[in-house]
């Protein structure tokens, strides 16, 4: 995926529906409570909704009681754009997508050990692919994340 090209804004119109629009191109928020993946508690990894590069793996996912998908890592840092967000008189860290620069949310300092960090990531700018779709999906690479949860055996499809 290294040869990634974004599609142009009105591929995009099309592709996304208007909140995964507004949130990953306009930089908005989604309604805390009120998306998709906040109390999703299957495994499996979470890819950006634009590019579909990995993001964030399930085993780091947490209840942060914010109301929005929380995690404790990336899966890669070097897949993740940090930049400084002075809006509503705060400075905060927002992360984007490396690849489709798209807005995914911020990264807090007062989340849990290990890393003490919280990803607070928006549903709208995700998708999630359960741990039995991954080798469908292109992803079969991070199946050995969850050798734990399958006892060693290839998940199957419900």
């Amino acid at each position: 995926m290294s040869d990634y090209a974004k599609p142009p804004d009105d591929e995009l119109r099309r592709r996304l529906d208007p909140e995964q629009y507004q949130v990953t191109q306009c930089s908005l928020t989604e309604k805390p409570f009120q998306n998709e993946y906040w109390d999703n508690h299957r495994a499996g990894i979470y890819v950006d909704v634009v590019s579909g590069e990995p993001l964030f793996c399930s085993l780091d996912k947490f209840d942060s009681g914010t109301g929005w998908p929380s995690f404790l890592r990336p899966m890669d840092d070097a897949e993740l754009i940090f930049k400084i967000d002075r809006s509503f008189d705060r400075e905060r860290t927002e992360v984007r997508s490396g690849r489709a620069d798209s807005h995914l949310g911020h990264v807090f300092d007062d989340g849990p050990q290990p890393t003490g960090k919280r990803y607070c990531i928006n549903s709208a700018s995700l998708r999630f692919i359960p741990v039995e779709e991954l080798e469908d999906a292109g992803f079969g690479r991070y199946l050995p994340l969850f050798a734990d949860l399958t006892g060693g055996k290839k998940p199957v499809k419900k």
